[in-house]
């Protein structure tokens, strides 16, 4: 009688949560997208896209909150330490997720267990990116006046241990060659010095440098991506001079670990809507972007895979946070 009791007990427990659950509608007041990085960047620029989107369709404000710090890790262990209410949420970036742990002994969070993936966001561009007044047109050109001038030319990175660093250490060992690191906070500052010709070079996402290379303020001497990219179609990757070189950075969406499955299955329905949206889609081609849809499983195993993967190229290309 009394197991039966326990029983009896334990359903009802479960179906006023239920009910409980029902009446709480998800969301039902404003949702923080944490961005890891300053304003300016190609995660920034992704996030606040969405967010205006979601905002939309669901009636309640996403509100975009940057958060950054040693390479996107203090955004990412804030967001990992939140209430797993579905409130507060990580926008991120791969070089985030699944290239810090590799180049930090300490991040402040598991990529693994601290978090709950959401859905992909989207995939950007990177291009190796020049002053106009630059000797160079090419990457073969540049490699050949980096030969002859070892340390001499500088290039500007979003800070140590940020993906643009990253890429220009792994071309640094690619190319064997030898550049000067000069770190800023954040994307945006170093365009801004290398379209004013305080540094000759950079690697920089689409979003934080299409502006400028319109206009003429930037050249690019080479895509980063395995592929060209849309927004700039006759512009040649590095791969095709440094055969095997590349990289196709993505964008996605986390919420802390022990968030409801309900909630999470949510967002990504909303996601999988604000990226069919055409709207949506054209602002992102504008930021040198593509949508890149997907399910919480496959951003899970993105995640899996690519650590593993980017823990390899990290120590064959020798790149520390300095």
């Amino acid at each position: 009688m009394k197991k039966w009791a326990i029983t009896l007990g334990a359903l009802w427990i479960c179906l006023t949560g239920n009910l409980l659950w029902a009446q709480d509608k998800f969301p039902s007041r404003p949702v923080t997208l944490v961005v890891p990085q300053v304003a300016g960047g190609a995660n920034d620029a992704i996030a606040r896209v969405l967010a205006q989107k979601l905002t939309e369709q669901t009636g309640q404000p996403f509100v975009v909150e940057n958060r950054p710090g040693a390479g996107g890790n203090v955004g990412t262990a804030f967001t990992a330490k939140a209430k797993p209410d579905g409130y507060t949420l990580l926008a991120t970036a791969d070089s985030v997720q699944v290239i810090n742990p590799a180049l930090y002994a300490k991040t402040g969070f598991d990529p693994v267990k601290d978090f709950e993936p959401v859905a992909p966001l989207a995939k950007a561009g990177y291009v190796l990116v020049a002053n106009p007044t630059f000797a160079a047109n090419t990457v073969a050109e540049f490699i050949s006046l980096a030969k002859m001038q070892p340390g001499k030319y500088a290039i500007a990175s979003a800070g140590n241990g940020t993906l643009n660093h990253l890429i220009g250490e792994m071309l640094q060992k690619a190319a064997d060659i030898k550049l000067q690191h000069i770190p800023y906070k954040g994307a945006a500052a170093a365009a801004t010095d290398v379209v004013s010709g305080q540094v000759p070079l950079s690697v920089q996402s689409m979003p934080s440098s299409i502006a400028f290379i319109k206009a003429g303020k930037l050249k690019v001497l080479g895509v980063v991506n395995e592929k060209r990219v849309p927004a700039l179609p006759d512009a040649p990757t590095i791969g095709e001079t440094l055969k095997g070189f590349g990289a196709t950075p993505w964008y996605g969406l986390f919420a802390p670990a022990g968030t409801p499955k309900a909630l999470t299955s949510y967002l990504q329905i909303e996601l999988s809507k604000a990226l069919d949206d055409a709207e949506v889609r054209a602002k992102l081609a504008n930021l040198g972007c593509e949508p890149f849809k997907g399910t919480s499983e496959q951003l899970a195993q993105i995640v899996k895979d690519d650590l593993g993967r980017w823990a390899k190229i990290v120590k064959e290309s020798g790149a520390v946070v300095d």
